[in-house]
């Protein structure tokens, strides 16, 4: 090859939720009903003739695309803005939620909810693809050859799976013996594979960086473990975990906690494995060295790469489809008039759904900076907060930054959720994140406590861990 271009008993018991109930209370309809309004919101500093509306488009209408668009109707009145989002279907996935599909904890459907009915009134709604960005028009032409015109883009495109990218994955074996959990098609085939398999060497691979939510394998593997303990079979079943890091994370401190976990739970590490080649007839993961992992059952998480549209407007994105991006700014580094947020953005941070949330505040405020000709504010720090689901009814949170490693303590302040440590609370937490997704995050609530500057205070320094 050459290398690359670049218990026993029932599980679903304790503390989740039973089988064939919805993952957190949906409480759809109360939820529309509180957000949809008339879309005139706060902080608007001057008036404008309809004529003179500024042109707001919205690519993508996922987790940054939705809060992007809720946070900037609340803070332009609809006589002052117009706000579009585009995406080319009405299907909003919460994708944490992927993670617990393979165990039966959840459905798809239980995650999935319509994209439009997530956003306030007053915003334009737009079902279709985007063929490109034109960015020297500050035009985008969409998919059926019509256009929209800006003068603020905001490109919340998403990292999009590219299994086609490795050699062999959705080959033989693909849904059979192969699979992913970062589609809800896949985590729904894999729920099936998973509870019958009771012996053998399952392998969870990471098969390159970046990837949406890196810790999500790690979390995979933690369950997988728990699953197999509570049917009794864990004894019959060889679990490893591949990756193409030195490590089992990126940041030292917590990788270091991270593999202690993966030891004392018997789960093999193998690191630094660049997978070339998926066999799944044979059962083996080749590496471009060719290095051999063999299995029963794997686990893949593909290649990542940005939106097609990005790759296809000349001057917007790298080779992958990541916009560059200012790290402090978020606006884009080659047009002014470019915002980006989430996993569309070419960032030295992971591609998280908190990221995105704390991104957000100040991408908004840029917006508004941005149109009344203002210095914009640079105080996004790369911010970021993962809970870490670990089985047994537990979990572990970490919360770091561009410059600070993961450090032990509470969240977010002296008394809080614990840092660096497993815990029920954390467990708790993460359940409850689903309805705080829903309710406060996507309609541009702040929450109380919680901001996009990452706290020091309640955290203790790395020679206490």
């Amino acid at each position: 090859m050459e290398g690359p271009d670049r218990k026993k008993g029932e599980f679903d018991s304790v503390n989740y939720t039973p089988r064939g109930t919805n993952f957190l209370p949906r409480d759809e309809e109360s939820h529309q009903a509180e957000e949809r309004g008339d879309g005139r919101g706060v902080g608007v500093r001057v008036r404008k003739a309809w004529c003179d509306m500024h042109r707001i488009v919205i690519l993508g209408g996922g987790t940054g695309g939705t809060l992007a668009a809720n946070r900037l109707r609340k803070a332009f009145g609809t006589d002052e803005a117009g706000i579009t989002v585009v995406d080319r279907d009405d299907a909003h996935v919460y994708q944490p939620g992927l993670l617990f599909v393979p165990f039966g904890l959840t459905h798809p459907e239980d995650i999935t909810r319509p994209r439009g009915r997530q956003l306030r009134g007053g915003i334009d709604y737009r079902t279709t693809g985007v063929d490109r960005v034109e960015p020297d028009q500050q035009t985008v032409v969409l998919a059926d050859g019509s256009t929209l015109d800006y003068d603020v883009l905001v490109v919340a495109t998403g990292a999009v799976l590219a299994p086609e990218e490795t050699e062999g994955l959705t080959g033989p074996g693909w849904m059979e013996r192969v699979f992913t959990f970062y589609t809800p098609e896949g985590a729904a085939a894999l729920e099936q594979a998973l509870a019958t398999f009771d012996h053998g060497r399952l392998v969870v691979n990471v098969v390159d960086l970046p990837i949406k939510c890196p810790v999500a394998p790690l979390e995979f593997c933690f369950l997988a473990d728990w699953f197999l303990r509570e049917r009794g079979v864990r004894d019959r079943v060889d679990l490893t975990y591949v990756t193409p890091l030195d490590g089992a994370f990126t940041k030292p401190v917590a990788s270091d906690r991270l593999g202690g976990m993966l030891a004392e739970r018997d789960i093999e590490l193998v690191t630094e494995f660049n997978t070339g080649e998926v066999d799944g007839a044979g059962g083996r993961l080749i590496s471009f060295d060719d290095r051999e992992v063999p299995f029963d059952l794997a686990v893949v998480v593909p290649a990542h790469n940005g939106a097609p549209c990005i790759v296809r407007s000349d001057g917007l994105g790298d080779e992958f489809g990541f916009v560059p991006t200012d790290e402090h700014t978020l606006q884009s580094t080659s047009h002014p008039e470019v915002f980006v947020l989430g996993d569309a953005a070419s960032l030295p941070v992971s591609k998280a759904g908190s990221v995105t949330h704390f991104e957000g505040e100040v991408l908004v405020e840029n917006v508004h900076r941005f149109l009344r000709g203002e210095p914009l504010d640079a105080s996004y720090d790369g911010h970021v907060n993962c809970f870490i689901e670990t089985g047994f009814h537990k979990a572990m949170l970490i919360d770091f930054n561009y410059d600070m490693e993961p450090l032990p303590g509470h969240y977010p302040g002296d008394v809080g959720l614990p840092l660096l440590k497993e815990s029920h609370l954390n467990h708790l937490g993460k359940l409850l994140f689903q309805w705080v997704y829903w309710h406060s995050l996507l309609p541009g609530r702040d929450l109380p406590g919680i901001h996009s500057t990452m706290p020091t205070r309640g955290k203790r320094q790395a020679s206490a861990v």
